[in-house]
């Protein structure tokens, strides 16, 4: 992961969060992107979505979650579909932020 945005967490830390956390952390940038979009701040959207991405190439790297690998990678299509695609799935910023939201709930109950 030589290219990722965030080296501290691909050095290692992420690898030890557990799946909740890493997608609470991933909604966190899904939020922070859909706030600015609202906003009218579409390079500080981007700039939030490609942390996003940037996350969520690192989960979807964790071999810990080999089995669930093939949902992690529609979740990341969906995102992309909803911020930067034809919305085939019909998704909207807010619906993603509820969906990441129940992994930071549990993350936090843990």
């Amino acid at each position: 992961m030589n290219n990722t945005i965030h080296a501290n967490l691909a050095a290692g830390k992420w690898f030890e969060m557990t799946l909740s956390e890493q997608l609470g952390n991933i909604g966190s940038e899904v939020g922070r992107a859909s706030n600015w979009q609202k906003k009218g701040q579409i390079e500080m959207s981007s700039k939030a979505l490609d942390r996003a991405f940037d996350l969520f190439d690192l989960t979807i790297a964790d071999a810990r979650w080999n089995i669930a690998r093939k949902e992690l990678c529609r979740a990341r299509e969906v995102l992309a579909d909803t911020f930067l695609g034809d919305k085939e799935y019909g998704d909207t910023p807010e619906k993603l932020e509820k969906y990441f939201f129940q992994f930071a709930f549990a993350a936090r109950n843990n």
